[in-house]
């Protein structure tokens, strides 16, 4: 019978990450940090501490790793987007603004390198290729929910009101890189409180 000792300790062990696990959190650090193209499987594996037959068990090509890359930001890009919605609820204008005081601020971070899904489509223009697919279809959401939230706003043209929420948003994760700290993108919920308030006396 084992001892009280090791019953604890059983409990309390933390299993350890699996291959695919440990493959994915070094992919999503490296790609978007360095960009997905200009980094290989062999350095993804070496810092994972993983074999490359392990990575590709779990992850049958690199095109597919950086696809899962993706859909795993999107997760916690909707996470972001979700908490500032509940914060404000039934006020969709404190919704955006709350959304980009956050994006705003992350823009300032020395590490900053813009938002993945755009990053990725820049860096794969052929339609159809699977990182370009999830980062397509994110997009699409997010113009679909700004739309909404200007129409919810009662902007007389609410899908021009949430199609330039979504050009300040492309241009914060653009010019965060470029300007950094002191830049334009800190200023980001500023000039879209302006463009609602401009588009909602029209």
């Amino acid at each position: 019978m084992p001892s009280d000792n090791k019953i604890e300790a059983s409990i309390n062990e933390t299993p350890a990450p699996r291959a695919a696990d440990k493959i994915l959190d070094v992919a999503r650090d490296l790609f978007y940090r360095e960009g997905i193209r200009a980094i290989g499987v062999d350095e993804i594996v070496r810092r994972a501490g993983v074999t490359k037959p392990s990575l590709y068990r779990s992850f049958p090509s690199k095109d597919e790793l950086a696809a899962s890359y993706l859909r795993k930001y999107d997760l916690e890009f909707w996470e972001r987007f979700d908490e500032a919605v509940d914060a404000h609820p039934g006020n969709p204008r404190a919704q955006i603004i709350a959304f980009l005081t956050r994006v705003g601020k992350r823009t300032q971070k020395p590490d900053y390198r813009g938002c993945g899904m755009t990053n990725a489509a820049v860096e794969y223009p052929e339609r159809g290729h699977p990182a370009r697919v999830v980062s397509e279809n994110n997009k699409i959401e997010l113009r679909r929910r700004l739309r909404a939230m200007a129409a919810a706003m009662g902007a007389g043209d609410s899908d021009t009101l949430g199609d330039g929420l979504l050009l300040l948003i492309e241009g914060a994760y653009i010019s965060g890189q470029l300007f950094g700290l002191g830049g334009p993108a800190a200023a980001v919920a500023c000039n879209a409180d302006l463009l609602i308030e401009a588009s909602l006396k029209k």
